[in-house]
């Protein structure tokens, strides 16, 4: 069991999955650089958002930007949107009627991606609210802004842990603040801190090679 000032934030799990020096840069280094992509999303976040607000309809209520927490795998942060349908084989909530089934949804901008990044982003909240509520979340959904419908993730036993992994792992480089360095790939040029992590730098290359390289291009 983590204390709570050893949290790390949930949102991590999809930049560490992406790339690690990414992560680091961000949340150890706390670096960071928007660009289009991060923007759109941080929009796409803030239209699903509603801080603390509940909605019902019907058979189902709303809850959006939930906090949500593990002491397990040591990470707190936000749920976009969490839906309790009502139902028989579900768990009581505190001030409401009748039992409930727990559902996270995630808004995520573009279309669904080739990686598990999102995937396990998702698993980390249904985890969280697991343990807080006490109960089994066996699916919940991610939502793209670019097709505009939602894809069921259904939280597997490989998935999870995946997940319970990949937290261990960043709890080690956050304790050793440790940046680890890359090898550039295609996936570098959409990433918003590129200038700041320099991956061409990464290279078996001297800094000197690269900067007459550069000069050399300029000429």
């Amino acid at each position: 069991m983590y204390k709570e000032e050893d949290y790390l934030q949930l949102s991590g799990i999809q930049h560490f999955a992406f790339c690690r020096r990414q992560w680091a840069l961000a949340y150890i280094e706390l670096q960071w650089k928007e660009n289009v992509r991060t923007v759109e999303g941080r929009l796409l976040h803030e239209k699903a958002h509603d801080i603390g607000s509940t909605e019902k309809r019907g058979d189902v209520t709303i809850s959006r930007a939930m906090p949500v927490h593990s002491r397990e795998l040591g990470i707190s942060g936000e749920c976009d949107v969490v839906e309790f349908h009502r139902s028989e084989n579900g768990i009581s909530l505190m001030g409401r009627e009748g039992l409930y089934t727990v559902v996270p949804i995630e808004y995520k901008r573009g279309s669904p991606k080739e990686t598990d990044i999102d995937i396990l982003q998702l698993t980390s909240q249904a985890l969280c609210l697991e343990e807080m509520l006490c109960c089994e979340i066996p699916y919940g959904f991610l939502y793209y802004g670019e097709t505009r419908h939602r894809k069921k993730i259904m939280f597997d036993p490989a998935v999870r842990e995946k997940v319970g992994v990949l937290w261990k792992e960043m709890h080690e480089y956050y304790e050793r603040k440790y940046t680890p360095k890359v090898k550039r790939k295609k996936s570098c040029n959409a990433c918003s801190l590129q200038d700041i992590c320099l991956p061409v730098l990464m290279k078996n290359t001297s800094v000197k090679h690269y900067i007459d390289q550069a000069l050399e291009e300029d000429e």
